[in-house]
C-alpha cells in the first residue's frame, strides 16, 4: 500500500521563545495507520531528504475481512 499527503511545515513565532515548527497529520493518513491523540512518537532522521515517524507503541496489526 502506498499513500502520498503533500504538507506544509507551519512555524509558530511568539515573543520571548523560539519558533517552533509542526506538522500535521492529514485525516485519511492518521485513520488508515489508526493513529489515536496522545501517542508518542519519535522522529528519525535518515538523511537530509528523509525524515522518519516511528510510532513507539502501535497498535497490534487487525486484520479486515474482505465481504
Amino acid at each position: 500500500m502506498q499513500a502520498e499527503y503533500v504538507m506544509k511545515v507551519q512555524v509558530i513565532k511568539s515573543k520571548r521563545r523560539q519558533p517552533r515548527f509542526f506538522v500535521n497529520i492529514p485525516l485519511p493518513l492518521a485513520a488508515a495507520l489508526d493513529l489515536e491523540a496522545g501517542e508518542q512518537v519519535q522522529w528519525q532522521l535518515m538523511d537530509r531528504a528523509d525524515l522518519r515517524l516511528l510510532r513507539l507503541a502501535p497498535p497490534a496489526a487487525t486484520q479486515k475481512r474482505k465481504k
